[in-house]
């Protein structure tokens, strides 16, 4: 089991294929995560992304894009382990404020992806009305 594990979820009323057109942004990659570089792994179209993940962090991160109704429900999630920390220092580590952290970048990006894809429509009413 990784020392960082995190899974989220967040739906947003559009339809995957817009939620992959904003999440292929490298630069918002940058952004959303300032301290690790992303390795597409695996673009699967409006499925989402998987990544190797390197930097302060290694291991594995993916957002998987599920249909869902008129929307699709983002899954976060990131399995990893602090770089340059031996097995015998994770101890030392506050790794329950680490993973909240990690959460916290996972919600930035689905919060961001929602607001930019749902401005504008009002509640209850379909993605394609508006």
């Amino acid at each position: 089991m990784s020392s960082i594990q995190v899974a989220d979820q967040t739906f947003i009323a559009a339809p995957p294929e817009r939620v992959a057109e904003l999440l292929s942004s490298r630069a918002q990659w940058r952004r959303w995560w300032r301290d690790l570089q992303l390795e597409v792994r695996e673009d699967r179209g409006p499925a989402g992304f998987r990544w190797g993940v390197s930097g302060s962090l290694v291991g594995t991160m993916e957002v998987w894009l599920e249909p869902v109704m008129d929307g699709a429900i983002v899954h976060y999630f990131l399995h990893a382990e602090p770089v340059g920390v031996s097995p015998s220092g994770l101890a030392d580590l506050d790794l329950a404020a680490m993973n909240r952290a990690r959460r916290v970048d996972g919600k930035v990006m689905s919060f961001e992806l929602k607001r930019e894809l749902e401005a504008g429509r009002p509640a209850g009413v379909a993605p394609e009305s508006v």
